[in-house]
């Protein structure tokens, strides 16, 4: 128990599932091991919550009715919510993995799963955002217009805050802490704790996260891919 305190540190997690059964299983669980937690119905319920506040994470269900989970977590993005999403549902195909990145979740589990599963995902997502490791690079680097600080995981330009999602942060923050430097495809997952996702899902991060930074996205100054090896990140006016 103390050390569940520890790593989630009274983090506040949202979830969004319509069955009463598991919303509540998963909220005396997820509050045994340290977190706080609220919960939500639906999509309609979940957004009068975020209009009064902002969790630090968000599980929610993609087959609920009405508004899907896929819809709700597209809908959050375009409007500026970062915090990570990991999604719920009954199915487990790649296929829909990589849909549920494309919509701007940072990960996915199957119904059924394991609790204990569960919590090492959310402790894995709230680390990913979590400050660097005192040997990585910690200055701010220069993107274009864009300036972007590894420690406090912004990214700003002109206008003020670029938002981006938890996922996209998360992964800039691995690119920017090693500049410079050729990363695979494997080392990003494993770094992220992404291993089961596959390296297509880092494909999709890197898209999303090219949107963010370059002026043209099909053609990427700063985030580069290196054939046969990975992705580096050069900085640069």
């Amino acid at each position: 128990m103390g050390e569940a305190l520890l790593a989630a540190d009274a983090a506040h997690i949202l979830v969004v599932d319509d069955d009463s059964r598991l919303r509540g299983l998963l909220q005396r669980y997820l509050a045994q091991e340290g977190f706080r937690v609220s919960v939500a119905a639906s999509a309609a319920d979940a957004r009068r919550l975020l209009g009064a506040m902002q969790p630090d994470l968000m599980v929610l269900d993609v087959t609920m009715p009405g508004e899907t989970g896929l819809q709700l977590t597209s809908a959050l993005r375009k409007d500026g919510h970062k915090m990570p999403i990991l999604l719920l549902t009954a199915r487990g195909e790649p296929e829909d993995r990589i849909a549920g990145l494309e919509a701007g979740s940072d990960d996915y589990l199957g119904k059924p799963f394991e609790p204990r599963e569960l919590l090492l995902r959310l402790r894995a997502l709230l680390r990913r955002v979590g400050p660097p490791a005192p040997t990585e690079n910690t200055r701010p680097l220069r993107l274009g217009a864009l300036e972007f600080d590894p420690v406090r995981g912004l990214l700003e330009g002109e206008r003020g805050t670029v938002h981006m999602t938890g996922g996209e942060t998360a992964l800039l923050c691995v690119l920017a802490r090693r500049p410079n430097e050729v990363m695979s495809r494997e080392m990003i997952a494993r770094v992220l704790e992404m291993d089961e996702a596959g390296e297509r899902a880092i494909d999709v991060q890197v898209t999303r996260l090219r949107r963010r930074i370059e002026t043209d996205p099909r053609e990427p100054r700063f985030l580069q891919t290196v054939r046969g090896r990975g992705y580096v990140l050069r900085p640069g006016h």
